[in-house]
Order: C-alpha cells, then sequence, then structure tokens
C-alpha cells in the first residue's frame, strides 16, 4: 500500500481472483487471494456501518463503498440498492447487470463469477454460494476448493432464506419460494 492510501486509510486495489469454471479447483490460500478477501471484509466493514439515510436522499457514501469493493463506476449503481449487511468474498466477481434490490443479510460467495440480471429482487438472508468443498477427503486436507459460477436472469425474484448454490444458472422471470436450496438450473420463466 502506498503511504499516501496509509495515511488516508484507502484500501489498495486488488485484482479480482480467477473465476472458477465449473467446479474448478483453486486454493484460497495464495497470498494474493488472502490480500483479496482482507481488501473486501475491510469494504464490507466500512459499507455495513454506514449511517443509514432516508431512500429518496440517496447514499453516496454507501454507493461509492460499494463501488469500490465491486470494482465498478459508481454510476453503474444508480439503481442498486443492497441493505447492509453484506457479505461477499471478494466483491469484484459479481457483476450486477441493472436495477437490483436486496434486503438485509446478503452473502455471496465469490470464488466465481456471480452474475445477476436486471429487475432482480432479493428477500432478506439470501445466500448466493459459488464456493463448494470436493467430496474426497484428501482433496479438502490438500487445501484445494471448488467454485463454480452462479447466474442469476432478468426478472428473478429470490425468495427470504433461499440458497443458490454452486453451477446455477436461473433463467429469465424465475421465482424462488423462501427457505429454498436451489443445486439445479432452471430455464426461463
Amino acid at each position: 500500500m502506498s503511504s499516501a492510501a496509509a495515511e488516508t486509510g484507502a484500501t489498495r486495489y486488488i485484482p479480482p481472483p480467477p473465476c472458477a469454471s465449473k467446479n474448478g479447483l483453486y486454493k484460497p490460500s495464495t497470498p494474493e487471494l488472502v490480500e483479496a478477501r482482507l481488501r473486501a471484509r475491510q469494504l464490507m466493514y466500512k459499507y455495513n456501518n454506514t449511517l443509514p439515510k432516508r431512500e429518496t436522499d440517496g447514499n453516496p457514501e454507501r454507493n461509492a463503498i460499494l463501488a469500490e469493493l465491486l470494482n465498478v463506476p459508481v454510476e453503474s449503481l444508480g439503481e442498486v440498492l443492497i441493505e447492509p449487511p453484506l457479505y461477499v468474498d471478494y466483491g469484484t466477481n459479481i457483476r450486477l447487470l441493472g436495477s437490483f434490490y436486496t434486503n438485509y443479510n446478503t452473502c455471496i460467495l465469490d470464488c466465481a463469477l456471480v452474475t445477476i440480471g436486471r429487475r432482480v429482487m432479493f428477500g432478506p438472508n439470501v445466500s448466493l454460494l459459488a464456493a463448494t468443498h470436493g467430496i474426497s477427503v484428501k482433496e479438502r486436507q490438500s487445501g484445494w476448493e471448488r467454485a463454480g459460477e452462479i447466474v442469476i436472469g432478468d426478472d428473478c425474484w429470490i425468495g427470504g432464506g433461499a440458497n443458490i448454490q454452486a453451477n446455477v444458472t436461473l433463467g429469465r422471470g424465475c421465482t424462488v419460494g423462501a427457505g429454498a436450496i436451489v443445486t439445479k438450473s432452471f430455464p426461463d420463466w
């Protein structure tokens, strides 16, 4: 971190980890990934502890932190409202394609690319878990983990407490009931 960044408390940009493909293996203990997760945790702490404002007034401070976390221009978040707390692994593997609302306590483990379409809404306590583990004990003991992409299509509604697993694609217009555990993909509508 540069001395100027250290003095202001700014976080140093860390490139996103390589996106894993379907059941892609990666080592989360590599120094780059450890640093990227630390960066995300520091930004999540800032985001989750910002002072609430009236929705009609917007929240420029919160949006600036979210833009840094996701590594996107703040202007791209004009129709995005993520109620804190928000939890991510990296933040930089999350792609928001348009307007998006999520209620409190969203968890996105973005060890692989997580894409969220336009006009998507989440209830509270929704988890998108691109991280997974092998079923082989030897694989787990070796320190390798697995990850697979998640895609949420346009116009989807994800009910409170739903859990979307790695390697799942939800087509356009899907509704996921509260408390569901989604392990398979679904086509449009």
